[in-house]
């Protein structure tokens, strides 16, 4: 017994031996180690990323170093200098930390995997013809599910719901009928999934409490499951995107169990942004009228009469297009990050150099910087749902940083190689969402004066964020379809 004591004594000895010896070298950025010995930030930076790391913008400038839970993490905020991490594929390097987290969210394990291999699938079915398909789908399935939602309700009938809870079901529903094609089961997976995301967050920080702990691992066994490719319907007259993304798990050698749980991950990847991102475009559009109104003109100015015709593709939606890229810079918190598997010189944008250590890592988080700086996008903080626009009604794609043009001033969908491949398949789907919204339902706030609730801060990091709490809307059908 005493020498386990002291065995543990002399390890934690040597980890704050090691943490302390840690100093800033010659061409490093700033570094931060924080007051707690190995722990370093990793409380402040999993309560409240954003927060935290404009802080230490604020106190050391564009790039520094901080101590996360025994790693160090090199953070750079200029996006003018960007393309420094997102082109070097030879010191940095993407897969390995991917790897970790699929293991400690998703217990996924693909070594004969090729993300190369991967991602020349997935782009050859959200891309091209196979997109257009997706997308013909997904319309179907969501006024499907829209309008059998309220099939019982006369046009004078409100009915009441949180706008969140109603965003996230109906796109997902929507979303799983889509690529997984199983009508029987849509409800229970939606549910399951919704506790599974819950706690996805806590899942990757390793910070689940005993309870939680046991809620996560149900709920994504029980999602295995309903998602196994044993429940494929073999007798279906053209593949589906679950039967092919089956076929190449096979191909590459994955087992029945890995399988299973790749599923859960493409559920994951495909469907946790629509939803939420609908709530916040829909949010922002009911708590500002003017923007509201701007967008309803548009729409009636569109060629609604042809049943045969998808007016989102027949006609350029300038305001509608600002509106949303408007919302997704307000609330797409990516993290991109990167190891450093050999020493890097970094050379910024300014042309100032800074060494990079092998074994630590680089992030960018243009959450904060470009989507929120002021020295970017006047008043960042607020809803102009006109930001995207000229003033001749054209798309606004250049905006400007100490008078420089930048290459990225919004990136909700990540950035450089490993850009969102899905994309295009979710901006259509949450464009196709409040079109059908606004064009089948009269929308309204239950109280007039009620505001959008904050973000839930621990999502940063994970993509499109998540309110912390509900707002609450009345719905009806319209009298007549198109009446605006």
């Amino acid at each position: 017994m005493l020498w386990t004591i002291f065995l543990l004594l002399n390890g934690l000895l040597i980890l704050v031996l090691i943490y302390s010896s840690r100093t800033r070298q010659k061409n490093e950025p700033p570094l931060d180690k924080g007051l707690i010995p190995w722990l370093g930030h990793a409380l402040e930076f999993g309560k409240d990323a954003a927060k935290f790391l404009a802080r230490m913008k604020d106190k050391h400038g564009d790039i520094f170093t901080v101590c996360v839970a025994g790693h160090y993490v090199t953070v750079l905020l200029d996006p003018n200098s960007f393309d420094g991490v997102l082109n070097d594929t030879i010191c940095l390097d993407f897969s390995r930390s991917k790897k970790q987290l699929l293991e400690k969210i998703f217990c996924l394990q693909l070594p004969s995997i090729k993300p190369t291999a991967e991602r020349k699938w997935m782009e050859q079915h959200f891309r091209g013809l196979n997109l257009s398909k997706l997308n013909s789908s997904m319309s179907v399935h969501l006024q499907n599910l829209l309008l059998s939602d309220q099939k019982c309700c006369s046009p004078s009938q409100w009915t009441k719901d949180g706008l969140f809870s109603l965003c996230y079901s109906l796109l997902f529903r929507a979303g799983y009928l889509t690529l997984f094609e199983k009508q029987e089961n849509a409800s229970v997976v939606y549910e399951e999934f919704r506790k599974f995301d819950h706690l996805l967050t806590k899942l990757a920080r390793c910070s689940l409490k005993r309870g939680e702990s046991q809620i996560a691992t149900l709920s994504r066994e029980r999602l295995w499951e309903l998602l196994s490719p044993n429940c494929l319907n073999s007798e279906s007259e053209s593949k589906s995107w679950q039967q092919s993304y089956h076929h190449f798990l096979q191909q590459e050698g994955a087992d029945a169990e890995m399988q299973k749980r790749a599923f859960l991950l493409q559920l994951w990847t495909t469907q946790c942004n629509a939803g939420p991102s609908a709530f916040w475009l829909l949010g922002f559009l009911l708590t500002h009228p003017e923007a509201m109104e701007a967008v309803k003109t548009e729409i009636r100015g569109l060629n609604l009469q042809n049943p045969h015709t998808d007016p989102l593709k027949a006609h350029n939606t300038p305001v509608f297009d600002s509106v949303l890229s408007e919302t997704l810079r307000l609330t797409a918190a990516v993290m991109i990050s990167r190891e450093v598997v050999q020493d890097k010189i970094l050379r910024m944008a300014s042309g100032q150099e800074y060494h990079l250590r092998r074994g630590d890592r680089v992030c960018l988080f243009p959450f904060l910087s470009p989507q929120n700086d002021p020295l970017i996008h006047q008043q960042p903080e607020s809803f102009k749902y006109d930001r995207f626009l000229n003033e001749d009604m054209t798309v606004r794609d250049k905006f400007y940083k100490d008078g420089k043009r930048l290459k990225y001033h919004t990136v909700p969908w990540g950035a450089g190689r490993n850009i969102c491949v899905g994309k295009d398949f979710a901006v259509s789907a949450i464009k196709q969402f409040v079109f059908l919204f606004l064009t089948h339902l009269d929308l309204e706030l239950c109280d007039p004066e009620a505001k959008l609730p904050p973000v839930n801060t621990s999502r940063y990091g994970f993509g499109m964020l998540q309110p912390d709490g509900d707002l609450q809307i009345r719905y009806r059908l319209k009298r007549t379809q198109h009446e605006m």
